[in-house]
């Protein structure tokens, strides 16, 4: 499982997923959102803006990674 280290939380799902480049802007983030590819915490997530904590696990396009507040 990749680990997402963030200094400050919490942060908005679609600025992860673009941040970590799985996808290639903010609207494009946007849309496997509201599409239902996302799943957060094992439920599907979506909220574009749902914030996300340290310990909030997200899985997308067959790969889950662990948010942890550096």
């Amino acid at each position: 499982m990749k680990i997402i280290n963030i200094n400050q939380e919490p942060v908005q799902l679609y600025k992860i997923l673009k941040f970590e480049g799985l996808v290639e802007s903010g609207a494009a983030a946007k849309i496997v959102i509201s599409d239902g590819l996302v799943l957060v915490n094992d439920t599907l997530e979506t909220r574009k803006r749902r914030k996300i904590i340290s310990g909030d696990i997200i899985s997308f396009n067959g790969e889950k990674m662990c948010v942890k507040l550096s």
